[in-house]
C-alpha cells in the first residue's frame, strides 16, 4: 500500500508534548524506544491530534482512490473511527471489536464509511479483556505502489554557515531515514556550505563529505539567499523535479519528509508546493504559523493556536483549506516546491525576506499538512538591529516589485515609518537608525544589493552602531530596581492612548525623571504597549542570564525623526523611478544566469564535470 500518514509518537529531542500526538483516558503508556502504545483494560487512546489526525480537506488536492486505515498490534480492542465536519460535533462513523495480532495488520476501508468526503478523520482504541498494544498505524491507499511517472525526484537542500554540529546531526538523521524510506532512492540530499567548513573536522562533529547519498557544495557566503540559490541550481542540474529547502538545524520528525513526498507525488496540480508549519521551541504546544501571508508586514496564519485544545485544533484544521490570501508564502525552514515552471530564482537579500519573495514571484499552489512542522527558536529571541535592518529592506522591496502589493508613494513609505516608530517608542534608537539606513539602501536601487552580496560592510557597521542593544551577562550589569510611576498604573486603554499621543513621553518635558523604570521579559520586547510609560527599560532573555538596558533620549528621538522625515520626502519624490528600477533589477537578479555568474562560472563548470564522471 501507499502510506499517506504514519501515526507517530512524541520524540525526545524534538517534541514531548503528548497531547499533540495522543489523548488518553486511563493509564495509557508509551514505550519511547519502540513507539508502541500500551493500553490497559478499560482505558482508551485517541489520535484526534495535530500530528495524527487525517485532514481529508488537505489531502483532497491529491488522488486518493482506495483510502484505508491500517492497524497492527496485539490484544483485543474496540476501535472507533470519527469524522469531524465543519460546524458540527464529531460523529463516530465506524465501531468494531478487533483482535490485533503482530504481523497481521487489520485494514479498514474508509471510502464507504464517509458521510461526506471532507472534514477530519481520526481513530481511537479501547482495550477490553487485557492490555492492548498498538505497534503501528497508518492512513494509506489500497494500491500497490506509486507509478514510476508519479515518483518525484526530490532534492533536499540545506544551507549552513559555521554550524557544523547542527548540520551534521540533521544530515545523519536524514541519511538514516532515507536508507529505510520506501522512496529514499528518489531523494537526493545536498548541503550548501556558505562557511566552507563542513568538510573539515572541527572537534564538534565529523566532517561532511560527498558520497552516494550526500553532496556537499562549498559556496561563497551570500547568506541564505545565496545558499538556497546554489542549492536550486544544483537540484536543476541533477534533474530534480522538486526541491525542498530546509534549515541546517532543522528540528522535525522524519515523517515530515514521508508526508511531503507522497503529497507532492499524488498532487493533482503540478504547481502544488508544501509549506511546513512552524512551532517555536519556547512553547511547543502553540502554532507560530501554518503558512503566512504578506501585506505591509508578515502575517502568520493561526498564530497562537493551542494545539492541545481539541476544539481549537479542529477549527484550525477546517479553516486550513478555506479561502487563501493571494500573497501566501512558505518559510524556508521547510518548503517543498516543483522545479518546472519556475519564473524566478531567489533574490539576493542575503537573509530575511527571500522566502516571501520567492513564493510571491512564482506561480505555486501552496498548501499545508497537519504534522508537517519544524520547531524553531523563537523569532523574538532572534530580533536585533541587524534583523530589523534586513526585515525593513525586504518589506519595502516587495511593495516596489509586486503588483499584488502595489501602494501609493506615501502608503509604501508608511511601511518604513511604522517600523522606525516602533523602535523609537520602545527606546531602541540604534535599531531605528539601522532601519533608517535600510530604507536609504533600498533607495539606492538593486545595484546596491549586487555590490553588497555578502553584506560584510553593512553587518559590521550595524554591529558597531547597535552595541548598546547587545545582550550582556546579567552579572555584568549594574542592578536597577523597577520603579512603577503613575503612567504604568493606569488602565490599559488609557495607557495606550496617552502613550501614543505623547510618543511615549518624548513630547513631555523631564520624562527621564517622570517615566517608569521597568524590567521587561523578552516575550514582550517586540510590543510597543509594554514600553509605554517607561523612561528606562531592562530587557531580560528567556534564560534569565542575559539582559540589556535602554534609556529615554529626546535628542536621539528627534534627530532620527528629522532624518526620517527628510528620507520620506526624498522617497516620495523619486518613487516612480525607484519602482521602475527595482522591477527591472529584480527580473535581472533572479535568473539562473545571474546566480551562475555570481557564484562562479568556473565552480559550476567543475561541478558539472564531476557529475558527468
Amino acid at each position: 500500500m501507499i502510506t499517506l500518514q504514519n501515526i507517530i509518537a512524541p520524540e525526545i529531542g524534538i517534541c514531548t508534548e503528548s497531547r499533540l500526538y495522543y489523548r488518553e483516558i486511563g493509564a495509557v503508556s508509551l514505550d519511547a524506544q519502540s513507539g508502541i502504545y500500551h493500553v490497559p483494560p478499560g482505558c482508551r487512546i485517541s489520535f484526534d491530534t495535530y500530528f495524527n489526525l487525517f485532514n481529508l480537506d488537505s489531502w483532497a488536492f491529491c488522488r486518493l482512490e482506495g483510502l484505508v486505515l491500517e492497524l497492527e498490534g496485539a490484544g483485543e480492542a474496540e476501535v472507533q473511527i470519527c469524522q469531524d465536519l465543519p460546524g458540527r460535533s464529531g460523529e463516530v462513523i465506524w465501531r468494531q471489536v478487533l483482535r490485533l495480532d503482530p504481523g497481521h495488520p487489520q485494514v479498514i476501508a474508509l471510502e464507504d464509511l464517509l458521510a461526506e468526503r471532507r472534514g477530519v478523520l481520526s481513530f481511537s482504541l479501547a482495550a477490553l479483556s487485557g492490555t492492548a498494544r498498538l505497534q503501528r498505524a497508518r492512513f494509506a491507499l489500497d494500491r500497490a505502489d506509486l507509478a514510476a511517472e508519479e515518483r518525484p525526484e526530490m532534492a533536499i537542500s540545506i544551507t549552513t554557515f559555521h554550524r557544523e554540529a547542527e548540520v551534521t546531526r540533521t544530515v545523519d538523521r536524514l541519511c538514516a531515514f532515507l536508507a529505510r524510506f520506501d522512496y529514499g532512492a528518489h531523494i537526493r540530499l545536498q548541503v550548501v556550505d556558505n562557511g566552507q567548513s563542513t568538510g573539515q573536522s572541527t572537534g564538534q562533529s565529523a566532517g561532511l563529505t560527498s558520497g552516494d547519498r550526500l553532496q556537499v557544495y562549498p559556496n561563497p557566503n551570500y547568506g541564505g539567499a545565496g545558499g538556497f540559490a546554489r542549492g536550486l541550481l544544483e537540484a536543476e542540474a541533477a534533474g530534480a523535479s522538486h526541491c525542498l529547502f530546509m534549515d541546517d538545524d532543522a528540528s522535525f520528525h522524519m515523517e515530515n519528509i514521508a508526508r511531503a513526498y507522497v503529497f507532492l507525488a499524488l498532487a493533482r496540480d503540478p504547481r502544488s508546493a508544501l509549506a511546513g508549519a512552524m512551532i517555536n521551541t519556547t512553547h511547543k504546544w502553540a502554532i507560530w504559523e501554518s503558512g503566512a501571508w504578506f501585506d505591509g508586514a508578515c502575517r502568520p496564519l493561526f498564530n497562537g493556536v493551542n494545539l492541545r485544545n481539541r476544539a481549537r485544533l479542529m477549527k484550525m484544521q477546517h479553516a486550513e483549506n478555506g479561502p487563501r490570501p493571494a500573497t501566501l508564502y512558505g518559510g524556508w525552514w521547510f518548503f517543498a516546491f516543483p522545479v518546472a515552471g519556475l519564473r524566478h530564482h531567489p533574490f539576493p537579500f542575503f537573509v530575511r525576506g527571500d522566502d516571501i519573495s520567492f513564493s510571491l514571484a512564482n506561480d505555486f499552489d501552496i498548501r499545508t499538512l497537519n504534522g508537517v512542522v519544524s520547531f524553531q527558536d523563537d523569532f523574538t529571541e532572534k530580533e536585533s538591529a541587524q534583523t530589523l535592518y534586513l526585515d525593513l529592506r525586504n518589506h519595502l522591496i516587495h511593495h516596489l516589485v509586486f503588483d499584488s502589493l502595489a501602494r501609493s508613494p506615501l502608503g509604501t513609505a508608511r511601511v518604513a515609518i511604522r517600523f522606525i516608530l516602533r523602535s523609537l517608542l520602545r527606546l531602541h534608537y540604534a535599531s531605528a537608525e539601522a532601519q533608517l539606513l535600510a530604507w536609504q539602501d533600498v533607495m539606492q536601487g538593486p545595484q546596491f544589493f549586487d555590490d553588497n552580496l555578502d553584506m560584510s560592510a553593512r553587518r559590521a557597521h550595524i554591529r558597531d552602531l547597535a552595541a548598546e542593544e547587545g545582550w550582556q551577562p546579567v552579572a555584568d550589569l549594574p542592578y536597577s530596581a523597577p520603579q512603577q510611576r503613575i503612567f504604568t498604573r493606569i488602565s490599559r486603554k488609557l495607557r495606550t492612548w496617552l502613550g501614543l499621543l505623547t510618543l511615549n513621553g518624548h513630547v513631555i518635558p523631564f520624562w527621564s525623571h517622570l517615566g517608569s523604570r521597568i524590567h521587561q521579559d523578552i516575550s514582550q520586547r517586540g510590543l510597543v504597549y509594554y514600553a509605554l510609560g517607561a523612561a528606562r527599560i531592562t530587557f531580560v532573555n528567556t534564560g534569565r542570564d542575559k539582559a540589556y538596558t535602554l534609556h529615554h533620549s529626546k535628542r536621539r528621538f528627534y534627530r532620527i525623526a528629522w532624518e526620517m522625515t527628510r528620507t520620506t520626502l526624498r522617497f516620495i519624490r523619486g518613487f516612480e523611478a525607484q519602482k521602475t528600477a527595482w522591477r527591472q533589477g529584480y527580473d535581472r537578479m533572479t535568473t539562473p544566469a545571474y546566480w551562475q555568474q555570481r557564484l562562479g562560472a568556473q565552480d559550476r563548470a567543475e561541478t558539472g564535470s564531476k557529475k558527468a564522471e
